[in-house]
């Protein structure tokens, strides 16, 4: 299931319940295009998208500084971050 962050109150609801990706993203970015329907048929975990433009302090505390970033979170502890496109098996990889 992808869901879109819609404010700051959702996120750590989200991220508080179990193994979670978090995709940091804009709408300009080209590799984040690319990367949206490889998310998109992700059926193994919970994808929240976060728009770096309208959460930019969600960025900065997790250190966001290029995108596309995935970081895996389980129980809302941060496990794992890739910067960059990822292929599907990749992710598998990464959430493993």
């Amino acid at each position: 299931m992808v869901k879109h962050l819609e404010n700051h109150e959702d996120f750590s609801k989200f991220i508080n319940k179990g193994k979670v990706l978090v995709d940091f993203y804009a709408e300009w970015c080209g590799p984040c295009k690319m990367l949206a329907p490889i998310l998109e048929e992700i059926d193994f975990i919970d994808v929240l998208k976060v728009n770096v433009d309208e959460f930019p302090g969600l960025a900065s505390k997790y250190g966001v500084m290029s995108i596309p970033t995935l970081i895996l979170f389980v129980d809302g502890e941060e496990k794992t971050k890739e910067i960059g496109f990822r292929n599907m098996d990749d992710i598998k990889k990464m959430v493993e």
